[in-house]
């Protein structure tokens, strides 16, 4: 499937609403566990979104129609949530997500991109020479990958409980695919 923008803002405004639904009341031994030492919790997963719509997505789209490949991304800080949900719940989390996520569509579409800017490039620190078309697409991309974890961190916590059905569930299977 090729980018496309209206798609990609599709998904994009879904995913406040699709963490609201899914992890809004439920009982914190489904939030707050994760699968061992340095991995997320489904409350973690929530901060490091918020994070990312705050320091990463619209902030490398505008870098990158400003300055192209001449100034690089910022660093991306990948564990910041652990600093800032200090003392928030996973509710005040979902609200501030589906906050700033608003704002930041709305952002995108002030934009008015045309389809030659889709092609134009800016620079990752680590990965190269990076295309808005690309950027784009992997903030949606982001967004599937951190609700594959959640459904994946929340099985976890009954990996003991199934029994021998593990073997059917692929949930239970997977061990991530990030480096």
């Amino acid at each position: 499937m090729e980018h496309n923008l209206e798609h990609t803002i599709a998904l994009l405004e879904r995913t406040p609403a699709t963490l609201n639904a899914l992890l809004r009341d439920l009982p914190e031994a489904w939030t707050s566990p994760n699968e061992g030492e340095n991995t997320f919790s489904a409350f973690d997963v929530v901060g490091h979104l918020i994070h990312g719509e705050r320091t990463d997505w619209m902030p490398r789209t505008k870098r990158l129609l400003e300055s192209g490949e001449s100034v690089p991304f910022d660093k991306f800080d990948r564990l910041a949530q652990e600093r800032d949900s200090i003392g928030k719940t996973l509710p005040q989390l979902l609200d501030e997500f589906a906050r700033l996520r608003a704002e930041n569509i709305a952002a995108l579409r002030a934009l008015n991109l045309k389809a030659d800017d889709f092609s134009r490039r800016g620079r990752h620190q680590m990965l190269g020479v990076v295309t808005l078309s690309q950027l784009i697409a992997t903030w949606a991309a982001h967004d599937l990958t951190h609700l594959h974890q959640i459904s994946r961190v929340m099985a976890h916590q009954y990996r003991d409980a199934v029994g021998p059905w593990t073997k059917f569930l692929g949930v239970m299977q997977c061990n991530g695919h990030s480096e």
